[in-house]
């Protein structure tokens, strides 16, 4: 028997926690939120908190080590991203935007340029604000990616 997919929520810079929790909910899947230290989360069995711990990447450690195939991963921590995807886990940014294997190379080596650019000086601005239209493009995506991951395991 294959287990549920598992939500794992990497909590400390996300804008959709409470949205993760009204879709999971509805499809009763477990869900991980896990941050560097103790955050909230409401009181429900199916929604486990986790401090990691304060260390440099404690949370996304944990998160990686932990996703598989079957399981989401919200983040929008592009190397957390890259190793979840390696992991065969499905990851979905806050803003809706999913990284799969043919996109998460090129997501991190456009992170890494412009990590070098910020760090030389140059100035290349910002990401832009979280929109509502981020936020439904998050639900949507979601959603499509819980009923595709339990079609596969339908058809097994």
């Amino acid at each position: 028997m294959t287990p549920a997919t598992r939500i794992y929520v990497d909590a400390d810079a996300c804008p959709v926690k409470d949205e993760i929790y009204r879709v999971a909910a509805r499809h009763g899947l477990p869900v991980s939120v896990v941050a560097g230290n103790f955050i909230r989360v409401p009181n429900d069995p199916l929604i486990e908190r986790i401090a990691a711990g304060s260390g440099m990447d404690a949370a996304d450690d944990w998160i990686a080590e932990r996703a598989q195939k079957g399981d989401i991963v919200v983040t929008s921590d592009i190397p957390l991203a890259a190793r979840c995807v390696k992991a065969g886990a499905d990851v979905i940014a806050p803003n809706g935007k999913p990284f799969s294997e043919e996109s998460i190379g090129m997501t991190l080596a456009v992170r890494n340029l412009m990590t070098d650019l910020r760090s030389s000086g140059e100035v290349t601005g910002g990401p832009r604000s979280f929109s509502p239209r981020d936020r439904s493009a998050f639900l949507s995506a979601l959603d499509q990616t819980i009923r595709r991951i339990q079609r596969a395991r339908d058809q097994k």
